[in-house]
């Protein structure tokens, strides 16, 4: 089968990501004597600089780890809450129905850098210095710009120029976006990140300490302080037409650590092997993966074309049925009881299963557990509503073209030779959905966005509670060993596109550079984490690989068809490990994602 490039294979290290620049910055720290902790954490960092339109130190980050010497695999969780301040009352009374998507509203605490910086002390060997060095070379000596950066830009050009005056400082040099292949810097972070090192230094002469002195700067210094400020002294234009200042204060920052938990899992049987299928808990998105495939175990996938339109009927029918319960039950489970154990149980799933028929469904069907869920709220958006609009800059794209400007996110992994494997998602502090807080160079999360401002439902507002985040990395043990870290950008798509590259590579056999290339799907039938937060029953996205026997298929079996350009959906990558052989692929679409292994 032709790919776009090879699946690449060694014994020493590997890295995939979204941008060639944070592969080799991956790579390179391998190379150094660094290991895959040390490696994802400069990785993540090189593309906060390298993709600005996709995250940016104010951001968050899930981790799914796998610990080779203690034999553990665990999640960090970079996802900050709400700031105390972020009451439905506030919210409502300024006559807000839905949390605008972009401005200072949106803001939740900064999560990456916290969980950036538990990663390397607990799990790294690096110094801070060395693992930063890269990210600041980028920021201050520059980088070319991808095309989609200039496209982004352009689009809130005016936004910038008329209201965010200190993004158009920084993304309108000469009055105008960077043209895409030129070198764009970011001094201001740079220094920032310097600070934060001269400061650590100062403060402690070991690295376990410097870490740790490092976050303080970060949540309880400085830029706890700047950003604090920013948003108590200023009103910014967002998606909602009006002028809010934030609620986000250097006392919220103050309070928050990232926090390490157990995976959820799922085994799901498939080519004569088991694997265990690792995710975060629902303040994330991460089980509907695994209902997915609990109510896929009872269908014949391995008999099915894995392009053909039985297989993408029968996924896309069991996506709407787990979607649904994602937006019935799931929510923060420190502040939600949110009934797992029955969600992925045979006895639950057996009877949904059964509700998978001939045709597409256009009903939103969550199950019901007596004492468990919520209402589901459904807003019926067009592609020519004047909201979606405003909604530009507020959330992750389905489609990678040139000219959409929604934020987006990125994805690494990377495993070094000892077994040591990461799976991470950054996202959020996109340049287009936040204004920039001048004296830092980055801006805000708007990941606040996914919370509901209806009373009395699992994601409803509240202080102090994360929203459930698209983020989304995966991770599969194969018959008890660590096997493979994945994932992708894309929003309430990632455990789509994760998922249907997942079947193909493990009910057919295709590597990993053929599951990631194969023709991509995904439903647009649930409601959307991001703003406005409408839905399209029914509505499936195919691309154009597809052959036209397969798409006429499926508009017979009742699904609304809109065929996108043939290499447009997922921005996957993925990294195995077997009996100390490691593979490693990435994705085409864009022309940004690499791999590199030796």
């Amino acid at each position: 089968m032709f790919t776009t490039r090879p699946e690449l294979i060694g014994t020493f290290g590997v890295v995939g990501s979204t941008h060639w620049l944070a592969t080799a910055v991956g790579m390179s720290v391998l190379e150094k004597g660094g290991n895959a902790f040390d490696a994802a954490v400069a990785a993540g960092f090189a593309l906060q600089i390298v993709e600005p339109h996709l995250n940016g130190p104010g951001g968050e980050v899930p981790l799914i780890i796998h610990d080779a010497r203690q034999d553990e695999t665990e999640v960090i969780c970079g996802q900050g809450p709400a700031p105390a301040g972020a009451t439905l009352d506030h919210y409502t009374g300024l006559g807000l129905d839905v949390v605008p998507g972009t401005g200072l509203l949106a803001a939740v605490v900064p999560g990456a850098f916290g969980a950036w910086m538990l990663l390397l002390r607990d799990r790294g060997t690096m110094p801070l210095r060395d693992v930063l060095a890269p990210a600041i070379a980028l920021a201050r000596d520059g980088f070319a710009v991808v095309p989609n950066i200039t496209a982004t830009i352009n689009e809130v050009a005016e936004l910038f120029r008329d209201e965010w005056t200190g993004s158009a400082d920084l993304y309108l040099p000469d009055g105008a976006p960077p043209a895409a292949g030129t070198l764009f810097r970011n001094p201001v972070l740079a220094d920032t990140y310097e600070r934060i090192l001269r400061e650590a230094e100062a403060a402690a002469g070991d690295r376990d300490g410097q870490i740790e002195a490092a976050r303080r700067a970060f949540y309880e210094g400085f830029i706890a302080e700047a950003i604090g400020r920013y948003c108590a002294e200023r009103e910014m234009m967002d998606s909602s037409g009006e002028r809010h200042g934030g609620v986000l204060t250097a006392d919220d920052m103050a309070g928050w650590r990232a926090t390490v938990e157990a995976p959820l899992t799922y085994d799901y049987d498939a080519g004569g092997h088991t694997y265990t299928v690792c995710k975060t808990g629902p303040w994330g998105q991460g089980p509907v993966f695994l209902q997915q495939l609990a109510l896929l175990s009872g269908f014949g996938i391995d008999a099915m074309d894995p392009a053909g339109a039985d297989f993408v009927h029968t996924v896309v029918e069991c996506a709407k049925l787990a979607f649904a319960d994602r937006e019935a039950f799931y929510g923060d489970p420190d502040f939600v009881d949110v009934p797992l154990d029955v969600l992925l149980s045979d006895d639950y799933n057996a009877p949904r299963r059964d509700l998978v028929g001939a045709k597409a469904s256009l009903e939103m069907r969550p199950g019901t557990i007596e004492g468990f869920g919520g209402k589901l709220i459904l807003r019926d958006i067009d592609d020519d509503d004047p909201a979606m609009s405003a909604a530009m800059g507020t959330g992750e794209p389905t489609i990678a073209k040139l000219g959409e400007t929604r934020g987006d996110t990125c994805h690494l992994d990377v495993i070094d030779r000892d077994g040591n494997m990461v799976s991470a998602t950054p996202s959020g502090g996109w340049l287009q959905s936040s204004p920039v807080v001048p004296e830092l160079g980055f801006c805000l999360s708007n990941r606040a966005q996914m919370f509901w401002l209806e009373d009395g439902l699992p994601a409803t507002l509240a202080p102090d509670k994360r929203p459930r985040t698209t983020l989304t990395p995966s991770f599969a043990l194969r018959d008890g060993a660590p096997y493979m870290a994945f994932g992708t950008p894309g929003g309430d798509q990632q455990d789509q596109w994760s998922l249907t590259f997942f079947l193909r590579h493990v009910h057919f056999g295709l590597n990993l550079q053929e599951a990631i290339d194969a023709p991509a799907f995904h439903s647009a039938h649930f409601p959307s984490s991001f703003y406005p937060r409408g839905w399209k029953p029914g509505h499936l996205n195919v691309e154009g690989r597809f052959d036209d026997v397969a798409i006429n298929e499926l508009e017979k079996r009742g699904h609304i068809v809109t065929v996108e350009n043939d290499w447009s959906l997922g921005r996957l990558s993925a990294a195995t490990r077997d009996d100390g052989v490691l593979k490693v692929a990435a994705n085409a679409r864009g022309m940004q994602g690499y791999a590199a292994g030796r």
